[in-house]
């Protein structure tokens, strides 16, 4: 795969002083979706207006598909599309009138053809002629990334693209980005719903404070950092563990009937063979096994916490 969005050591120091960026370096792929997590404040929205051309940086190197955001900043500017979280139309226009002039910014031909298919694409067609005061909160957003799509971008940033959204428009949001996908468009996704980053991305990026902690497959990232949980449940209720089961480190839930070992997949030896033998020695009777594998929010919640320790050291 080719380096579309190339991202070499890159930082933001604002006026008052605050960093908000701390050395991010990041490649991304044509034709992929990268996820970017972090909690408020992490720098997601930092990063992405950085590459947009909204602020500028104060160190470090930015290209598209080759072209630099500083240097060269219209041809780098003109492969990009930006979706930003705040919802900010003109309210009294139609739908088609502004996708139009959204192209027109960029220097595109005049081309209804077009604007209809991306349209029809947001499932917005129907809508055109509409004003935009007169659509709901989850069609707005769709309107945004018509704008964002009208001159044909390669690169597209979705920032927060379903915050405020319900359930099931954030799921037909997912379906227009895999489409999009399938378009050979390349996307950027900042979210806090975890979900989301495991449901649609290739790759995921987690960022806290201003540095990028990780940047991975997702699958990879899943069996090399998850953990997998044995629930055990007993026919017994107990408070506390037997001395057989001293060393497991296990956590009883469901009110006494549950027992929860954890163990890493990839070690030498998981202790289970041990475990289930030393139940029987302590004289309780099994009545489940199941297994359970972390999720990524449990993988996130750990690179977050153990970078804010890292940070207070």
């Amino acid at each position: 795969m080719s380096t579309l969005l190339d991202i070499r050591d890159l930082r933001k120091t604002f006026a008052d002083g605050f960093e908000a960026l701390k050395g991010v370096t990041l490649q991304i792929n044509a034709g992929e979706i990268i996820a970017l997590l972090g909690p408020n404040g992490a720098g997601k929205t930092t990063l992405i207006s950085t590459v947009c051309g909204i602020t500028s940086p104060t160190s470090g190197q930015v290209t598209v598909a080759g072209h630099d955001i500083i240097r060269d900043y219209r041809a780098a500017r003109g492969m990009i599309g930006l979706v930003p979280q705040d919802i900010s139309l003109e309210p009294f226009e139609r739908v088609i009138n502004t996708v139009r002039f959204s192209r027109g910014l960029f220097g595109k031909p005049h081309d209804d053809g077009k604007v209809e298919t991306i349209l029809r694409q947001l499932s917005l067609w129907d809508k055109k002629d509409t004003q935009i005061r007169a659509l709901s909160g989850g069609m707005k957003r769709r309107v945004l990334i018509a704008k964002a799509l009208a001159h044909e971008p390669r690169l597209l940033f979705l920032d927060e693209p379903t915050a405020g959204v319900d359930v099931e428009l954030r799921k037909d949001m997912w379906d227009i980005v895999a489409r999009l996908k399938s378009d050979g468009v390349t996307i950027v996704l900042t979210t806090h719903y975890i979900e989301e980053a495991e449901a649609i991305a290739d790759r995921i990026g987690i960022i806290a404070k201003g540095r990028l902690l990780l940047v991975e497959e997702k699958s990879k990232l899943m069996a090399r950092m998850g953990k997998k949980h044995l629930r055990v449940t007993i026919a017994e209720s107990i408070e506390r563990l037997p001395p057989e089961l001293d060393w497991t480190d296990m956590q009883i839930t469901q009110g006494g009937s549950t027992l929860v070992y954890t163990y890493d997949t990839h070690g030498e030896r998981t202790g289970i063979t041990r475990l289930l033998s030393d139940l029987a020695k302590a004289g309780l009777t099994l009545r489940d096994v199941a297994t359970q594998q972390s999720s990524l929010e449990d993988i996130f919640v750990d690179l977050v916490q153990d970078s804010g320790s890292k940070d207070a050291a």
